[in-house]
């Protein structure tokens, strides 16, 4: 599987330009996603998803959001990178971010290479944020891995109209049992299309493998799933 490389482009939102990488399959067209990072940043993690995404024939577009601040990533074997990670993200501005990903996602449906939907997924904060872009926006799939935000979201359930995919582990230290279980009513009780899978013994974040918490068994059958969903819900053509 060819690995596209990214590229460096901006979006435009009402504070200015927004820096974005964005990775274009090797067809040159697709459908679009808009990756949503976690709290460490457009990382080496999230680049490499990109990459992945693209090779499985989508147009990628991942915002810097954390641009207003400190666009640099945090490199997340680092020691105190948690706290550090954790910090940066507790300045942004939801609301401001939940505008500038909605700006992202129009953006990227506005490029040329853009074939078909256009779809949101994101990782840890990135997968609150997407669902709430879901919420707001009418993005055709979403998929959540592990969305941090979710339990004080989950108001705007009733709006997600998109099928969406959401990952949980079964270990997560820090969405527990219960949490979960509150989200998945949630988000199943308005009758849009939804899957819900849940990983024995994975923490949070077990899709980087960058991090403590990878779990190597989880992230492969959650990755399966993901590419599978999206074929099923946002086809190549």
């Amino acid at each position: 599987m060819n690995r596209p490389t990214a590229s460096h482009v901006t979006v435009p939102t009402d504070a200015g330009e927004m820096p974005a990488r964005l990775w274009v399959p090797e067809s040159g067209s697709g459908p679009g996603l808009l990756l949503l990072q976690e709290i460490f940043g457009v990382s080496a993690y999230i680049a490499r998803r990109g990459a992945d995404l693209a090779a499985a024939g989508y147009v990628v577009l991942a915002p810097e959001l954390y641009w207003r601040l400190d666009p640099e990533p945090i490199d997340e074997g680092r020691p105190g990178a948690i706290e550090k990670a954790m910090g940066r993200a507790q300045q942004l501005d939801w609301q401001t971010t939940v505008g500038d990903s909605v700006a992202a996602l129009h953006a990227l449906e506005g490029r040329a290479e853009v074939a078909g939907g256009t779809g949101v997924i994101g990782f840890c904060f990135g997968g609150g944020l997407a669902f709430n872009v879901a919420a707001v926006a009418d993005p055709a799939v979403l998929v959540s891995y592990y969305g941090s935000a979710l339990p004080g979201l989950l108001d705007l359930a009733p709006r997600v109209t998109a099928p969406s995919l959401h990952h949980f582990g079964t270990a997560d230290a820090y969405l527990d049992p219960a949490t979960v279980e509150k989200i998945r009513e949630a988000v199943t009780a308005a009758g849009t299309p939804v899957e819900f899978e849940l990983y024995d013994g994975a923490d949070h974040a077990f899709d980087n493998d960058d991090f403590v918490l990878h779990h190597p068994e989880a992230s492969r059958a959650a990755w399966r799933r993901t590419l599978d969903f999206l074929a099923r819900e946002l086809p190549l053509g």
